[in-house]
């Protein structure tokens, strides 16, 4: 048979157990409950206006994805809008050749959240995100590439946009 001591193990659970006591009850999920649903629904009630450029197409699909992923048609009751600006800047460059061998994409993202009916905005910050990727000497690697890092840098950026409307929304009375 085995002798397992299980007095250490129980002091360590009942310590835990007293020592966050005082905090149950103070937290509440975000998506749980009533609130949860209503910040389920604020979110379907976003228009997202469209944004310009090619990563502005992409942060705009992937913005209605995840807000509205359910493709159900409510009456909007805000709208996003954002506007990107991008760089690219080359960290490593090829002694011999003077060509970079890796970019970077960085992307930031300013956001804004109004009411339909007007007036001052719900919610507004400031997003960004960097993505790297290779260079070599072929021509449509690297663009296909660059193509690339865009699609995950609209795809981070949509994922940070949404959790801080999230945060904002769940604020509101």
């Amino acid at each position: 048979m085995l002798s397992v001591n299980l007095k250490p193990a129980l002091r360590v659970i009942l310590t835990s157990i007293v020592l966050s006591a005082p905090l149950m009850g103070c937290f509440q999920p975000m998506y749980g409950g009533p609130s949860g649903q209503a910040l389920v629904e604020d979110f379907r009630a976003i228009k997202v206006e469209p944004i310009a450029e090619r990563i502005g197409h992409y942060l705009g699909n992937e913005l209605i994805f995840l807000l509205n992923g359910t493709g159900a048609v409510t009456q909007a009751r805000y709208r996003l809008v954002v506007s990107v600006k991008q760089r690219v800047q080359a960290p490593l460059v090829d002694t011999v050749s003077g060509r970079a061998t890796s970019g970077m994409l960085i992307v930031d993202a300013d956001y804004r959240l109004f009411p339909v009916a007007g007036g001052a905005p719900v919610a507004s910050g400031v997003a960004f995100v960097t993505s790297s990727y290779d260079r070599t000497s072929q021509r449509f690697a690297n663009l296909r590439a660059a193509r690339d890092a865009e699609i995950r840098s609209a795809r981070g950026l949509a994922d940070q946009i949404r959790t801080r409307l999230a945060a904002d929304l769940s604020r509101r009375p």
